[in-house]
């Protein structure tokens, strides 16, 4: 059984618990309970195995796909479904032997063929947390601007070259 001067002290322990309580965030009474503390997010911390490109954010889609380019392994392109359903790049993630980050925090990927790949992606790579970066996607070039000179130039290159197969084959015959 308590003594009168063990509850006395129990009541006022509580009480004191009661005012701190109230003077926390919700944020803050979650991490004092043992089991409020959750793990944490993928990318987070640093300690992964890729480098996370963000493009888009997530919100904008419903599901979500996940593609090897080139290698396994090596350049991994996730992307997204729009509730329209058209398919957009969410994300690019870099394996860290392909790209490393400088002391001020930069980007710089190593890797040839991930730094062709990555050219869609306009600069600067900005870094936000752990493996964790932001980018922003290629411009969006509207119907009426094109084809722009780069779709003409490369229309004309494929044009000549097919010419020049069907001239070899002709010749071959």
């Amino acid at each position: 059984m308590a003594t009168k001067k063990q509850i006395d002290a129990a009541k006022k322990n509580i009480k004191k618990a009661q005012a701190v309580w109230k003077t926390m965030t919700r944020r803050q009474r979650a991490l004092a309970q043992p089991e409020g503390r959750k793990r944490q997010k993928p990318g987070s911390t640093g300690k992964g195995e890729y480098f996370r490109i963000e493009v888009r954010p997530k919100s904008q889609f419903t599901s979500f796909k996940t593609h090897d380019v080139g290698e396994p392994g090596g350049l991994q392109r996730i992307t997204g479904r729009r509730s329209s359903g058209s398919w957009a790049t969410v994300a690019w993630l870099i394996e860290k032997t392909d790209a490393h980050m400088t002391r001020d925090k930069q980007l710089i990927v190593t890797d040839r063929s991930a730094k062709t790949v990555l050219k869609s992606i306009r600069e600067p790579i900005v870094h936000v947390k752990g493996d964790i970066f932001k980018a922003k996607p290629r411009k969006n070039v509207a119907e009426k601007d094109k084809p722009t000179s780069a779709q003409k130039r490369a229309y004309v290159a494929n044009i000549k070259k097919a010419q020049r197969a069907q001239k070899m084959k002709s010749i071959k015959k």
